[in-house]
């Protein structure tokens, strides 16, 4: 389980706490409530037919969820993961363990009866990950062995704490588990610090702190004090040697290890959890994971869990707070909006969003028939670039820019505005324009 998941105050169940820091005053975080803003917007809506704690996207919104997950799966893919995809049910054996059922059933769904086995909706993925690992056997060559899911599982949360797409009861994981011998650990724990740091750079995400978070007193955790002192032992060191500042925190590691926790904080001044980089010994362990060393012998691997996003439900509804809806242009469910401003210049428009959809940028058409330019461009305020296309540009065709930021750039060629917007997107740069360009 990469545990990225905190206890609130008064609250029994897990629930994943999302921030960023941004200079904003107390009244502009409660004007970019995710759930005001979410549904205002056409990203996701609840219903209590489904049930509480189980929200459902909405087309722009699917768009949006899609759009960083597959952003994710690429970070992963160039860094040498491997995707799997595994059950969101287990045997609730699998659990027993894992270690999960003992310490963790209070957040976990009720077994369900099925003949004479009993089933679990899963709180966690690396239960899957361990029995995948094991499933084939492995050479001291073959690791670091990285596995990395975006995959479903289930957190018995009380109705008082759910909300919007804060504090779920489905949640899409972005989650992976590393396998490595004892000297990779720190270079791989250091590469997920990594990871993270790119993801927060394309999002717009600035960390607040690093945390080392470790046992407290009171809490469920496994019993095995070598175990927690080399694990902890490790991600001291991997801290120290990335010369980033940190603290210690008892009382916020997961059941079965320490973890780093990177910390963001709000508007309001509220910090959180949002990713994690953790080390395992006792997962291999009770599964009886092993590779085959350079002697021929059978060795244990240590387990890293880590998560770069965390949930993408959390994910995204703290980027609706942070952004206010006004996405970062490779992340926006639309990406182009297109103002023709007369019905003879639709063709254009027409032939424009064509190119676009070639490109795979996401533009639609803004036509006249929404009233007047002023009123269409004030509807597309949270879109990242309008292409207004008077009939002087549909003659030249070229396009008069005008970016969200209030910015607007004299008319240029179609294909030169197409190719600079490609450009920014592909390398998820969170500028709106190359000013060079403009």
């Amino acid at each position: 389980m990469t545990d990225v998941f905190v206890r609130s105050p008064g609250a029994s169940a897990p629930g994943l706490r999302l921030a960023v820091t941004r200079p904003v005053v107390r009244e502009e975080t409660a004007m970019h409530d995710h759930r005001k803003l979410g549904r205002e917007l056409g990203l996701f809506d609840t219903d209590p037919l489904i049930g509480a704690g189980l929200p459902y996207w909405l087309p722009d919104g699917a768009t949006v969820r899609h759009t960083l997950e597959e952003y994710i799966r690429a970070v992963e893919r160039r860094a040498g993961y491997r995707h799997v995809y595994s059950p969101v049910l287990g045997k609730r054996e699998l659990y027993e363990i894992s270690g999960h059922w003992a310490h963790y059933s209070d957040d976990m769904f009720p077994a369900m009866d099925l003949g004479s086995e009993q089933v679990v909706l899963r709180p966690s993925l690396c239960p899957h990950h361990a029995v995948i690992y094991r499933s084939r056997s492995h050479s001291y060559r073959e690791l670091p062995l990285r596995m990395a899911e975006l995959g479903g599982m289930y957190r018995s949360e009380l109705s008082g704490v759910l909300g919007g797409l804060t504090r779920v009861r489905g949640i899409q994981l972005n989650d992976a588990h590393i396998f490595c011998t004892l000297d990779q650990v720190a270079e791989e724990a250091q590469a997920a610090l990594e990871l993270i740091r790119q993801a927060y750079e394309a999002l717009g995400i600035t960390p607040s702190r690093y945390r080392l978070s470790l046992p407290g007193p009171g809490g469920k955790y496994v019993a095995a004090p070598e175990k927690w002192q080399r694990s902890t032992a490790l991600l001291t060191d991997v801290l120290d040697r990335s010369g980033l500042p940190y603290e210690a925190a008892e009382g916020e590691a997961a059941f079965y290890g320490p973890k780093i926790d990177v910390q963001v904080t709000d508007g309001a001044g509220r910090e959180s959890t949002l990713s994690t980089v953790q080390v395992d010994f006792h997962q291999p362990e009770q599964f009886d994971l092993h590779y085959i060393g350079a002697n021929g012998s059978k060795h244990r691997p240590v387990m890293i869990h880590r998560s770069i996003i965390g949930s993408v439900e959390r994910a995204v509804a703290h980027l609706i707070e942070q952004h206010g809806g006004a996405f970062p242009a490779w992340l926006a469910p639309t990406q182009l909006v297109i103002l023709p401003i007369t019905d003879a210049e639709l063709p254009n428009a027409e032939a424009l969003a064509r190119q676009c959809t070639d490109l795979g940028l996401r533009a639609e058409i803004a036509g006249p028939e929404r009233g007047s330019l002023g009123a269409r461009i004030r509807e597309a305020r949270l879109v990242p670039y309008q292409a207004v296309i008077g009939a002087k540009e549909a003659a030249d065709d070229h396009v008069a820019m005008r970016l969200r930021d209030g910015r607007r750039l004299d008319p240029q060629p179609v294909s030169n505005v197409l190719s600079d917007i490609a450009a920014l997107i592909a390398a998820h740069s969170t500028n709106l324009w190359n000013d060079a360009a403009s």
